[in-house]
């Protein structure tokens, strides 16, 4: 079970990105994410009509390795430390709670407080 999914805000905490923030857009199998305008690289294309393709230098995302982002909570500004717990609602649901507030985190990142 990853930790971060898609939608997720996350902050990258090294290497050549470090302390920038972005959206994920997509988790890739091989523990690697892509976060939106984060780690961009350049990428010649040739023009393939057949598929529309223009051709050219394009920019895009290119992939980090999951242990390189953490979790990024708007509401205080800080990083999220987490850990799985058991939920009520549906039984045995793993819920996402934050370690210092216990704050509890929901499906696709959006955050309600416990209470």
């Amino acid at each position: 079970m990853n930790k971060i999914r898609k939608g997720d805000e996350v902050v990258v905490i090294t290497g050549r990105e470090k302390g920038r923030r972005g959206t994920v857009i997509k988790v890739l199998p091989n523990e690697r994410v892509l976060v939106e305008n984060v780690n961009m690289v350049k990428r010649h294309t040739r023009p393939n009509p057949q598929r529309g393709i223009q051709g050219g230098i394009v920019e895009k995302e290119a992939s980090l390795h999951l242990s390189n982002v953490m979790l990024w909570n708007p509401s205080p500004r800080r990083v999220i430390a987490w850990h799985p717990r058991p939920g009520r609602r549906p039984p045995g649901a793993l819920l996402q709670v934050q370690r210092r507030s216990r704050g509890r985190l929901n499906g696709r990142g959006s955050l309600r407080w416990q209470g």
